[in-house]
């Protein structure tokens, strides 16, 4: 198997040059950035780095999404006419996942159309913890090559391992189930998952699961937070219902404005993040991990 070393460039935009830094060190890649230039009509012009070799990461993660998309059209189309024939996406946060199927008439099911508009671009697609919910596995959100998908659980639990002890490790919702899962049996914590009522973006309700929380050490995890309601109204419960203190762990800190305020005047202790989507509150590296993935595919795009 050929390392996906000197034969290979990571290249980034900017804003990622941080993380496109700690990959490359990690995955001991050739790094280089894309120069990208703002028209006053809000058109952008991209140079990619020449020459090119055969096999191209390009790390970009998704959140704010919708001139990404363009950018990765413009990216991939320019790096296939500069002859790259292996194109990876290593994207930790991926966006328009929720939405996988019409929930009324009319309804864009974007998940099926941005991934296979990834797919049409990319040969390779490396992520973190997508929120797949009515779809078993990323190939089929995402039908390309390789659909690669990594956790931050494990991660999270290590550092949580650290932290608290003896904590119980809460999922705010049914669908938080298979990473709070995931997480637990690292260390064999304990672990339970509420039940959410949506209402709206805003509006839920929670229902604690039937598990004692009094006196224990919570640790409320999840794949995403954004607007911080559900959290808010998880960690309010359990304190009402005696928990010692409640702390946040989540892959993605997505963090709409203001939900850090409002999760920590919850009663919320400590929040705790991977660097997915770069934020303050960011404290698990996920780069080694990437590379590992990157170096174990390091055959992608070979013939042998």
């Amino acid at each position: 198997m050929t390392l996906m070393t000197s034969n290979t460039m990571l290249i980034y935009f900017e804003e990622d040059q941080a993380a496109a830094a700690r990959l490359a060190q990690a995955a001991a890649l050739t790094l280089a950035p894309i120069h990208r230039h703002h028209f006053p009509d809000g058109e952008i012009k991209l140079r990619l780095p020449v020459p090119l070799p055969g096999k191209v990461v390009l790390l970009r993660s998704l959140h704010q999404p919708n001139e990404k998309l363009v950018e990765l059209l413009l990216t991939a189309s320019t790096a296939r006419t500069l002859g790259v024939t292996h194109l990876t996406l290593v994207a930790p946060y991926l966006a328009y996942m929720r939405q996988d199927i019409a929930f009324q008439p009319g309804e864009a099911v974007s998940q099926r159309i941005i991934g296979r508009f990834l797919a049409g671009l990319f040969d390779a697609v490396i992520t973190v913890d997508p929120h797949l919910h009515r779809v078993a596995t990323l190939q089929e959100a995402i039908p390309t090559g390789d659909a690669i998908v990594l956790s931050g659980a494990p991660l999270l639990a290590d550092l949580i391992n650290q932290r608290r002890q003896q904590p119980l490790l809460v999922g705010p919702d049914e669908e938080s189930a298979q990473w709070v899962a995931q997480a637990a049996a690292r260390h064999g914590f304990d672990y339970a998952v509420c039940r959410k009522v949506r209402n709206g973006d805003r509006d839920v309700v929670i229902e604690l699961p039937a598990t004692p929380v009094a006196g224990r050490a919570v640790v409320l995890l999840d794949d995403v937070a954004s607007s911080g309601h559900t959290l808010a109204q998880a960690a309010r419960a359990l304190l009402a219902a005696g928990a010692a203190t409640v702390d946040v762990a989540v892959t993605h800190a997505l963090f709409a404005e203001g939900a850090m305020q409002l999760i920590k005047e919850a009663g919320v202790n400590e929040i705790w993040s991977t660097d997915c989507i770069p934020h303050p509150s960011n404290t698990v590296e996920m780069a080694p991990l990437v590379a590992a993935a990157l170096l174990q595919k390091s055959n992608l795009g070979d013939s042998t």
